[in-house]
């Protein structure tokens, strides 16, 4: 084999690596260094607790009781909200909890962890015919501008059911850094400068001819879409802030120097630069089995790493322009099982939501001390919880788009939630 045709092999293979990126169609627009708060645009930052949290030992505890545990299960602790206590395995955020909402009283049809994945995803149940785009995949196409060179809707963990975007594109599927902290793959050319432009010529000359009598294929592949779009990354500035090297050294141990609290830490910095949806994976919540101790040691990660975000992003003045989101995709029953474990319970389950001008230091619905009641006081379905947070990204929710299928869809079936909107929706 010829050192050229190696040459060519190599950057084909580099590209073909580069296909597995999925860049948003042009991101926001650049963020200056001096915009702070309400004039700064505004991005939507998911902290994704996969396998289900349960509700009773993180921000709904009923302490003392069979459903929380009894004697040996959590303790109530007092937040800085005056009306919520939260489970005494979070004492950093229960400082730092007056900067968002809790409610304790979502509802959803899904028990399966992928089809819930889904529904919390999308606001929408799982369908045969039709894909939704995920809130994230939603707010960086509504929300685009191309002045940002990186992807603009990103996923940091290694979540088994990453945001899509749906029936907007492949290309809206978020970007994936499963280790984060560090770039993602093929992000640097490993080749010096002069090699890597005779592989760029040749990689013309094999798309060129590629082109030839194939240009509507040629268009539906993305091909050259994504390799401009990789090139244009490679070559950015604002890879660094994938990169935490250069933070203090209390600033990595506040987080976490573990990878969900640096995932965190990586979160804040892409807001900086302006990506518009982020999501922040911490797996391990699936505690059909030892449900406390799963907590427990989960919590070990989620609450430093929750507090110094939330502390962090209020005091850059970032919290205005950020709507955070922690979520998973149902709650824990109240009943323990014969394995010390909690099973799937998508009825009356808990999650924060604050930041982006929603109303903070707020507590929505109650769920039942005797875990007799079949639905929450006040049940919060799903749709109306993204609702909400469209409305406030600046999203017109109930926007209705044309999907591939000719099917016209709803960004969102819900309407907002006025208890954490500044001013009422009519609805």
């Amino acid at each position: 084999m010829t050192t050229a045709s190696r040459s060519r092999r190599d950057f084909l293979r580099l590209s073909a690596a580069a296909f597995g990126l999925s860049f948003a169609v042009p991101g926001l627009e650049l963020r200056a260094a001096d915009a702070r708060g309400a004039e700064r645009k505004k991005s939507l930052l998911t902290i994704w607790l996969s396998g289900g949290p349960s509700q009773l030992e993180t921000w709904d505890p009923h302490a003392g009781t069979d459903i929380g545990g009894g004697a040996d299960g959590v303790k109530a602790i007092q937040s800085t909200i005056p009306d919520a206590q939260i489970a005494h395995l979070y004492p950093q955020t229960a400082e730092q909890l007056h900067h968002v909402s809790v409610i304790r009283s979502l509802v959803s049809k899904e028990g399966d962890h992928e089809r819930a994945a889904y529904m919390l995803h999308t606001g929408y149940r799982p369908e045969p015919t039709l894909v939704h785009p995920s809130i994230g995949a939603i707010a960086t196409h509504e929300l685009s501008d191309d002045k940002v060179e990186i992807p603009q809707f990103v996923c940091l963990g290694d979540s088994p059911f990453p945001p899509r975007g749906g029936f907007l594109g492949d290309k809206l599927d978020a970007y994936r850094i499963f280790n984060p902290g560090q770039n993602g793959q093929n992000l640097r050319p490993n080749v010096d400068t002069d090699r890597q432009q005779r592989r760029l010529k040749n990689l013309e000359v094999v798309s060129q001819s590629f082109r030839r009598g194939r240009g509507t294929l040629v268009d539906h592949t993305l091909h050259q879409h994504t390799v401009d779009a990789a090139l244009r990354m490679m070559t950015s500035e604002q890879l660094k802030a994938f990169q935490v090297e250069e933070e203090p050294a209390a600033i990595r141990d506040a987080y976490g120097r573990l990878s969900f609290g640096t995932g965190c830490l990586v979160a804040r910095r892409l807001l900086e630069v302006g990506v518009r949806s982020i999501e922040v994976s911490l797996n391990g919540f699936d505690s059909h089995a030892k449900n406390m101790e799963a907590h427990v040691n989960r919590a070990k990660e989620l609450d430093p790493a929750l507090a110094t975000l939330f502390k962090d992003l209020a005091d850059r003045d970032l919290l205005q322009s950020t709507v955070v989101l922690v979520i998973g995709e149902f709650g824990r029953t109240p009943k323990i099982n014969p394995l010390g474990g909690r099973d799937h319970w998508p009825t009356g389950f808990s999650c924060l939501v604050g930041g982006g001008g929603l109303r903070s230091g707020a507590v929505l619905g109650a769920t039942d001390p005797s875990g007799q009641k079949a639905q929450p006081e006040t049940p919060i379905e799903v749709a109306n919880l993204y609702a909400t947070v469209l409305h406030t990204l600046g999203v017109d929710y109930a926007k209705e788009v044309i999907t591939p299928i000719g099917r016209p869809m709803k960004y969102c079936a819900g309407t907002p939630i006025n208890q954490l909107l500044p001013e009422p929706v009519s609805t």
